[in-house]
């Protein structure tokens, strides 16, 4: 007797496998529907590269204990500031990227350049309001949630030093702000950088040579402009792209503590209120 045509057979029974069906998908008519082999070849491709790195780097510990790390009880909107600071961070990276590429840091070019950027350049009014306004929300970011971690008692055993990097990152973050200000080059933040650096030079035992470092001399030269651009677009970046890997890192190692009135609640009575209990 001939073979009746696929359309024309009598369907499996669910959970039975027939007629060349599979168990794990679905078709029309309860029929399922055969593997595509595009599709079934470029998902084990995409494992065995995902395999291959992780061998390589052994990156999947770390990113499952911060992906599926446990969180405690009680977190609220309070527990997102620190991502919101990293959020901002990446922002800042992105951008300042964008304007590295029609910034020149220069004393006769470093203003024009910016001119044509913000009146010339597609969307680049756009991205370096996006830069400089980002900056200020950073700031207040990272103070929010330092303050967050200070009342919430976070910086204490086993987190101290943690809430040392996170002092390192604050005052990092003002430095970016401090050497960004000058990059427009015109008359307010030129003034404004010479107040500035006037300010850093009356500090005591390690000022004046933190201002020379900064002004690349010990006046205000033409060689202070390039100094500032590259202490704002290499050293500084560099160095809290590296801490912000230490601190998520701790984060991970040491998870994040509870609320102080959840840990108040959870403190065991003491033998003397046992007894009298």
């Amino acid at each position: 007797m001939p073979k009746l045509p696929s359309a024309l057979r009598k369907p499996s029974k669910p959970g039975e496998r027939g007629n060349g069906a599979r168990r794990d998908g679905g078709g029309a008519n309860g029929v399922e529907a055969e593997p595509h082999p595009v599709r079934e070849k470029t998902k084990e491709g995409a494992i065995d590269v995902v395999g291959w790195v992780d061998q390589r780097t052994g990156a999947s510990p770390f990113l499952t204990g911060l992906l599926l790390r446990k969180v405690p009880k009680g977190t609220n909107w309070f527990y997102t500031l620190g991502s919101a600071t990293l959020f901002a961070f990446v922002v800042q990276a992105l951008t300042g990227v964008f304007l590295a590429f029609y910034y020149v840091p220069s004393a006769t070019e470093a203003y024009d350049s910016i001119s044509h950027l913000t009146n010339d350049v597609f969307l680049g009014e756009f991205v370096r309001g996006l830069h400089k306004w980002g900056a200020t929300m950073m700031i207040i970011l990272i103070f929010l949630h330092m303050g967050r971690t200070f009342f919430f008692g976070a910086y204490k055993y086993p987190r101290e030093l943690n809430w040392v990097i996170g002092v390192v990152l604050l005052i990092l973050t003002l430095v970016m702000g401090l050497t960004g200000y000058l990059l427009p080059f015109d008359n307010r933040s030129y003034w404004a950088t010479i107040v500035a650096m006037n300010i850093t030079a009356s500090g005591p035992v390690v000022g004046p040579y933190l201002a020379d470092f900064l002004r690349a001399g010990s006046e205000f030269t033409a060689t202070t402009l390039p100094r500032f651009y590259a202490v704002h677009m290499l050293l500084v970046p560099g160095l809290i792209i590296a801490l912000i890997g230490a601190h998520l890192y701790l984060v991970v190692k040491l998870g994040t503590t509870a609320p102080p009135w959840l840990r108040a609640e959870a403190k065991p009575k003491s033998s003397r209120e046992e007894k009298v209990g």
